[in-house]
């Protein structure tokens, strides 16, 4: 069944190029990485080519725009992906998949944030992962940075960690929440005070990822991941979390 959304932004071309980015989340997220995956809003598929290794058995991409779908079918066709894993395409939404326990991780890599009702998309998430499976958020970090880029994307917000903790249902355990690219928060900032563009150049981008995010590889970690322009969750399922749980960084 294929969705009616459109996207209208054009940065996914331009953060396709991101390599050393999507080489440092994927490195945060690779040890919850189970054997089924599904990742939603897959846009190009620039992270299934980055996260997939090839112990994963099946991965499904989900991606709400019928014609980024058709890309990335044929993105994904084209593609040396791991010939272990087999993949899958869906044009829809999670009412799209059968609401019943099928994967052991689920992503939203830059995506929550385009979503109106994120606590309801986090629900339905975590009736579709199986028993201990791990639930994958990365979106960008501190609503005092929202720009005109963020607008233009179709951003409703941007998180701090009470507001993605919270976002989560009470059978999702949290087991890490920690900040990410504290140098890139210099040229958020920037964009936000000076700037004010709705779209950052290719130039922009390639200073960025070149430059600040391997500063960041250093700094959050010196910083213990208190500072930084993007937010990552991640927390598992269980029949009834602990109170008063906390993450363990």
């Amino acid at each position: 069944m294929q969705s009616d959304f459109r996207y209208d932004g054009q940065e996914l071309d331009l953060f396709a190029q991101a390599v050393n980015w999507k080489r440092y989340f994927a490195a945060q997220m690779q040890s919850f990485l189970g054997h089924r995956v599904l990742e939603v809003g897959a846009g190009l598929g620039a992270t299934t080519r980055m996260l997939c290794d090839g112990t994963q058995r099946s991965w499904t991409c989900l991606e709400p725009d019928a014609e980024l779908a058709g890309r990335l079918k044929d993105s994904l066709a084209d593609s040396s992906l791991p010939a272990t894993t087999a993949f899958d395409v869906i044009d829809g939404s999670l009412d799209n998949i059968p609401a019943r326990p099928t994967f052991d991780t689920i992503l939203y890599v830059d995506v929550l944030e385009h979503i109106a009702d994120d606590r309801a998309e986090l629900a339905n998430a975590a009736r579709r992962l199986l028993p201990a499976g791990h639930l994958l958020v990365l979106s960008p970090a501190h609503q005092w940075l929202f720009s005109p880029f963020d607008k233009a994307v179709g951003h409703f917000r941007r998180y701090r960690r009470s507001t993605l903790r919270s976002a989560a249902p009470p059978e999702m355990r949290l087991v890490r929440l920690r900040y990410l690219d504290s140098a890139g928060m210099l040229a958020s900032l920037a964009n936000r005070l000076l700037l004010r563009a709705s779209q950052p150049t290719a130039a922009q981008i390639r200073f960025w990822d070149s430059r600040l995010v391997p500063a960041s590889r250093w700094l959050d970690g010196w910083l213990g991941f208190r500072v930084g322009k993007s937010i990552l969750g991640v927390w598992q399922k269980t029949a009834e979390a602990p109170a008063g749980h906390a993450p363990n960084d």
